[in-house]
């Protein structure tokens, strides 16, 4: 079940980011940002004293959305 929700939220968050950054990924790509921006998301949080693993749904849609904005970034800057 946590595999089918990681795709599910990375996703949605993947889209989210690729709307807000306006990037044109295919929805493969949006996904793959999504999941890989939920891990990214979810280090940076551990960082800031967030524990994401007792947050809900919502909490982790903003920190997977977060971490994929941020991959959106970096893959810009190159």
């Amino acid at each position: 079940m946590g595999f089918l929700y990681s795709i599910l939220i990375g996703g949605i968050a993947g889209y989210l980011a690729s709307v807000i950054m306006e990037s044109h990924n295919s929805a493969f790509i949006n996904i793959l940002l999504g999941i890989f921006g939920g891990l990214v998301g979810g280090f940076i949080a551990k960082r800031l004293g967030n524990d994401p693993d007792n947050d809900g749904l919502l909490m982790n849609l903003l920190i997977s959305v977060g971490g994929a904005i941020v991959l959106i970034f970096i893959g810009r800057l190159f």
